[in-house]
């Protein structure tokens, strides 16, 4: 007997992910406590326990993001399950990770249009299990560095010469990288952030967000929030999370003043000599988009040597007639709100 439980044991939701073979942080408990504490982050967790043995079978963190509030806070609502469901490769954690998708959906139809599935590995099963659940399938490309066995020079090698000239550069004219210590510099971090995703249009999220994490994850070193500084002022920053075996690059932000500096090219070699010299095995660079989308982006992270798998995202949509009212909004919303 199977059953599903909202609020799973901690200790062994920990142990659980842990010792996963695709564990990672997205799934963990300490996610889903940042993401409480996050203003308009509603987490949605579950586990699947056999109660026979009482032990953790399959695991769901989720996140309901709200833009709006009110009537317009459904429309504008978008569900998210990063690195989920994990469960146990047999025939019982099979189906407790079916047990699980259903029982979230029916938790979240209400809160939102649709869910999106975002995958970090290639999980044996999952396919024809996700399928089952009338989810689809859309491609798009992770973005990984491989860091296991490799030495910093080796590393170095790979990277093409426009972006060995931009670190240089950085270098050069005195940029230095500094760790984010103190709780009242996350206004920085989230001002620089803040800069570059007005240029591309895309929604932030609160800085309690931000906020959480250097409450949450730092202490427990499982983030790690950079600042590039130059003549005393900071010019950009990068916010990196960390499992057992991954270093993230989640978000990063820079002032447009400051970009011929490279400082965003010198974080990012920061963090591959940090992660190799931690003796981390990948560096997810966060996700490369798809065939048509994102080529730019793609482009800039393929200079670092990258490599695209397509593990892809599966989605499902609650109500196609909202969605699409959704989407002529969000539309209007980029054009006039975000500027």
């Amino acid at each position: 007997m199977i059953r599903i439980n909202g609020s799973p044991d901690t200790s062994k939701w920990k142990e659980f992910i842990y010792n996963h073979p695709f564990g990672n942080i997205f799934q963990t408990l300490e996610m889903a406590k940042v993401y409480k504490n996050t203003k308009n982050y509603e987490p949605i967790s579950l586990a699947a326990i056999d109660e026979k043995y009482d032990e953790i079978l399959g695991i769901l963190l989720g996140v309901v993001i709200s833009e709006k509030n009110g009537l317009l806070k459904t429309l504008s609502s978008r569900l998210i399950v990063q690195g989920g469901p994990l469960f146990q490769d047999t025939p019982a954690g099979q189906n407790a990770a079916t047990l699980l998708i259903n029982h979230y959906d029916e938790i979240v139809r209400k809160k939102g249009l649709y869910n999106e599935i975002r995958m970090l590995s290639d999980i044996p099963q999952f396919d024809s299990i996700i399928t089952n659940c009338d989810y689809i399938f859309e491609n798009h490309y992770n973005a990984f560095i491989h860091l296991k066995n490799r030495s910093i020079e080796e590393l170095w090698k790979q990277i093409k010469r426009d972006k060995k000239r931009g670190i240089k550069k950085a270098e050069q004219s005195g940029i230095t990288i500094e760790e984010c210590n103190d709780i009242n510099e996350i206004e920085i971090v989230y001002k620089l952030i803040s800069e570059t995703y007005k240029v591309a249009k895309i929604p932030l999220a609160d800085i309690s967000l931000f906020k959480s994490v250097f409450d949450i994850l730092v202490p427990r070193n499982m983030a790690l929030i950079l600042f590039a500084k130059y003549k005393g002022k900071y010019i950009a920053t990068q916010v990196a999370l960390m499992d057992k075996k991954t270093v993230y690059a989640w978000y990063t932000g820079s002032s447009r003043q400051f970009l011929s500096y490279h400082p965003g090219d010198l974080l990012i070699w920061h963090l591959l000599k940090w992660g190799i010299e931690n003796k981390y095995s990948i560096f997810d660079f966060g996700g490369g988009g798809s065939e048509t989308k994102n080529t730019n982006l793609r482009e800039y992270k393929q200079r670092f040597g990258t490599e695209f798998p397509d593990y892809g995202r599966y989605n499902k949509v609650y109500s196609p007639y909202k969605m699409n009212i959704s989407k002529i909004g969000f539309n209007i919303y980029k054009r006039i709100c975000i500027k």
